[in-house]
């Protein structure tokens, strides 16, 4: 089942294709969220259906957060190979015995300070990490973008399926309605022959029996045409409207003709332009980049310091002449004869202590610095070793799903394949059931006007000329898909014509 529904996702470009021409409807299409009891314009084609959808569907929303996501880490990705610029000040009151970032010494006073830094980094060299994770984001994003393709493609598929299922159901409910309009004729023909004694009551009572069963068959397809009109706003996201109705497509009779491609080219040419295959491939490509990441924690990092600093303290002073002198004792001298000790003074110029000025301070104590930073990993834990592991593990993982991602679409390839083939024999089969079946009922209407047969066998005939009917437009349907199916894979152009 689940295979069958992802083989129908070329519905979507057929039916597209199909409505080229159409003239979409006057109302206007917008976005509706889910719950809010928005409904469709009462009459929709195909690119109206996948609009809606498109901009109602959750998985959609939430991939192009994914991409949205991914751009960023790309972004920043890019950024982090910049050098970094961080600048920090500092301002503080401290009081008490305290230290005067001036000159390193405690005072004993409350001291104002202020400190100023401008610190920036470059890495020179870190065994490619930053070059290989900018590429490892590029390809995620590309991946994510083609991942998101695939789920639009599954939306507008689903929608698709179900646009076909209510222009199916609209023709097997005219079908049913015109199975029952010629009972109806006939049971008006045998009431005028019952009332001339030409035919026996009892023809009355079997044709009434058969309208019966038509009149079912019609309840039938409407309630079956209904079901497929909910299908088809649930996955267009909006609420149920009972008079919504969708544009029909006209399918011609199909050609019968084998099908040119061969199994392999068709999965040649699917295998290069399906979205689900290259974001499967950009997976693998993103994970081998992982493992370069990995490896980077082996080698050293090499970076390139700057740094400049000054600070600023109401403690610093600097001492200024005031014209006086002031007498200082250097030493002693002993005198000879009395043995006293006789101090030696020296004049020494007096000073004033005065505070220096924010901004001189700031000029005085600015310094630069460069340095070369080398950050060689020796033992970790093993950490590296680890993660080089998980990301070789993951890029197995990745190559897996690619792996899985084409076996399944030679799986669908080779089923549409013979499903082609089938639906062919069933048409064909059907086309020759249907024009042997309305001879025989031609026959017996023929004859039960003419009184030769009852309308039992009347009944039975006309019974199995309409499920022949029916047959076949399920048939003719199915067969056209599955050759437009086999068309998408081949990336043709898809057209009635």
């Amino acid at each position: 089942m689940q295979v069958a529904w992802k083989q129908m996702r070329v519905i979507v470009a057929l039916l597209v294709t199909a409505n080229l021409s159409a003239t979409y409807a006057q109302s206007t299409v917008s976005a509706v969220s889910p719950g809010t009891g928005a409904t469709a314009p009462a009459r929709v084609n195909l690119q109206q259906c996948i609009d809606i959808a498109q901009q109602n569907n959750l998985q959609i929303r939430q991939g192009r957060l994914t991409i949205a996501n991914s751009e960023l880490q790309l972004q920043q990705a890019r950024l982090n190979q910049l050098p970094t610029a961080v600048f920090q000040g500092n301002q503080s009151l401290n009081g008490g015995r305290s230290i005067n970032p001036q000159s390193n010494e405690f005072v004993q006073q409350t001291i104002n300070s202020s400190s100023f830094q401008l610190n920036s980094s470059a890495t020179l060299y870190n065994g490619g990490v930053l070059r290989s994770t900018v590429r490892q984001n590029e390809i995620a994003l590309q991946a994510g973008q083609q991942e998101l393709n695939a789920t639009q493609n599954n939306v507008s598929l689903t929608v698709a399926q179900n646009y076909l299922n209510v222009l199916t159901g609209t023709e097997q409910l005219a079908v049913a309605q015109r199975q029952a309009d010629v009972t109806r004729a006939q049971l008006d023909r045998t009431q005028r022959l019952v009332n001339a004694g030409s035919a026996p009551e009892a023809n009355l009572f079997e044709l009434r029996a058969t309208l019966a069963s038509n009149e079912l068959e019609i309840v039938n397809a409407q309630n079956t045409l209904d079901l497929a009109k909910v299908a088809l706003l649930q996955a267009m996201n909006v609420s149920i409207n009972q008079d919504f109705d969708v544009e029909p497509i006209t399918v011609p009779d199909p050609g019968l003709d084998p099908y040119t491609a061969s199994v392999q080219q068709l999965y040649d040419v699917a295998s290069v332009s399906l979205p689900e295959i290259k974001g499967a491939d950009l997976r693998v490509k993103s994970a081998n980049l992982g493992v370069q990441v990995a490896k980077g924690g082996l080698y050293p990092t090499l970076s390139l310091n700057g740094n400049l600093s000054t600070i600023y303290s109401s403690a610093a002073s600097t001492a200024i002449p005031n014209g006086q002198s002031t007498q200082q004792t250097i030493g002693f001298i002993t005198d000879p004869v009395t043995g006293t000790q006789i101090p030696i003074n020296t004049s020494a110029p007096g000073y004033d202590r005065t505070g220096i000025s924010y901004g001189t301070q700031l000029r005085n104590n600015f310094s630069q610095s460069v340095s070369l930073f080398l950050r060689v990993p020796i033992f970790q834990g093993n950490l590296s070793r680890n993660r080089i592991t998980t990301a070789k593990i993951q890029q197995q993982n990745a190559e897996l799903t690619a792996l899985n991602t084409r076996l399944t679409l030679r799986q669908q390839i080779e089923t549409a394949y013979t499903q082609v083939k089938a639906g062919a024999n069933r048409y064909r089969a059907t086309q020759v059931q249907v024009a042997s079946l309305e001879k025989a009922f031609q026959v017996a209407e023929s004859r039960l006007n003419a009184g030769a047969i009852n309308a039992t066998d009347y009944s039975i005939a006309k019974t199995n000329l309409d499920r022949a009917r029916a047959s076949l437009v399920q048939a003719k349907y199915d067969y056209v898909f599955r050759t437009k199916i086999l068309d998408f894979y081949q990336n043709k152009p898809l057209s009635f014509n």
